[in-house]
């Protein structure tokens, strides 16, 4: 029995020993990722440079009009049987000027996106008196739309890119508004025969002295209003109609008026020269005694004295000059003993004097109310 005992503890020793020497120690594992080699990486093709883009980039998409009751009616417009005249193809977005009916008198084009205008689309246009193509991008008129419209009255095509004065104007025409363009040419005889023009706008262009040549508006025989203002003119206009009431000639170079400039002007009442270069040098000491002259503007320019007038002027714009001092008995148009003794009717009729932006200093001299004795307003 003992024997047994012993048999089977040294059989279980035996086998304790032998799974120990069997048992292997586990691989510790590794820290650090083994290295793996890379693929070598291609480089992509590089991409052609986009051209810039020109302005503008995308036009927003054509506006159709409702449907009409009338078959002629171009689908981009708008025709009110109220108004069975009119043709309203404003804010369309349109690119080019739609068929126009034979019954259209008046027609509007404006802020659109129109580059060039042909004759075609005017082919039967014949009674178009009235034409709107402000704020466009129009760079050409061909002289042919013209003739298909020879009873054209009234022509605005300010605010595009037009570089010249657009020729065979109707002689019909009335008013022609070319401002906020980019006019550097007024063609030889653009205004042949245009004597019923009352109003040429040619404000906000690129027009220096030798645009304007002496000839250049002597057919304008009834040209009420010239707007020559913002351009790069240097002297006064030469040959400017005679009967002018209105004439406009702020933000140029001008530093010279010649002292016949205004001799013959019977119907002159309305001068700006406000920012230009005029001194007292270039200013001759009687050009503006006109009787017809009710409103002078020579603000922003370098004047140190104030220029002779007449008794008749009633609107005197002298801010922001070099005045330091003031004598109402200089610049009054009549001698003031004189005026006392024959009553109010002689003193002078102005009614607004503005003299800020100069080097004046109060108190104003008693003088200068004793002339100007129906002032309404005095600004220094």
């Amino acid at each position: 029995m003992k024997a047994g005992v012993g048999l089977l503890s040294a059989l279980a020793l035996f086998l304790l020993m032998g799974s120990a020497f069997c048992q292997r120690p586990r691989p510790k594992k590794p820290t650090r990722r083994p290295t793996t080699t890379k693929k070598p990486s291609v480089p992509r093709p590089a991409k052609p440079p986009q051209p810039e883009p020109k302005e503008p980039t995308e036009f927003p998409p054509v506006i159709l009009g409702p449907p009409s009751i009338f078959p002629d009616c171009p689908q981009e417009c708008l025709c009110s049987p109220s108004y069975p005249s009119s043709l309203n193809c404003e804010n369309r977005n349109i690119r080019e000027v739609p068929v126009i009916p034979q019954r259209t008198h008046y027609l509007y084009l404006q802020n659109n996106y129109i580059s060039e205008v042909t004759s075609e689309p005017f082919r039967n246009a014949t009674e178009v008196s009235w034409i709107n193509l402000a704020n466009n991008r129009i760079v050409r008129i061909d002289k042919q739309v013209f003739e298909k419209i020879p009873g054209l009255l009234f022509l605005y095509a300010q605010k595009n890119l037009l570089k010249e004065v657009p020729v065979g104007l109707p002689s019909t025409l009335e008013q022609l508004s070319l401002s906020r363009n980019r006019i550097t040419k007024i063609p030889g005889g653009a205004f042949k025969n245009l004597d019923k023009l009352s109003l040429l706008d040619l404000y906000d262009n690129q027009l220096s002295d030798s645009d304007l040549g002496k000839n250049t508006f002597k057919d304008l025989k009834n040209l009420v209003q010239l707007n020559l203002a913002h351009n790069a003119l240097k002297k006064m206009p030469a040959g400017v109609p005679a009967g002018l009431v209105q004439l406009f000639l702020d933000k140029n170079r001008i530093d010279d008026i010649p002292k016949d400039y205004f001799e013959g002007f019977t119907h002159l009442a309305f001068v700006r020269l406000n920012h230009n270069q005029l001194s007292d040098k270039g200013i001759p000491k009687s050009v503006f005694n006109l009787s017809s002259l009710m409103d002078l503007q020579l603000s922003h320019n370098q004047l140190s004295m104030v220029p002779r007038f007449n008794s008749h002027l009633q609107h005197l714009h002298l801010n922001h000059n070099s005045i330091e001092s003031i004598n109402g008995t200089e610049i009054c148009p009549y001698n003031l003993q004189v005026t006392v003794q024959h009553g109010e009717d002689l003193f002078c009729h102005s009614r607004y004097l503005r003299l800020d932006g100069n080097h004046l200093s109060p108190p104003i001299p008693m003088d200068l109310f004793m002339c100007f004795r129906h002032l309404h307003s005095i600004v220094i």
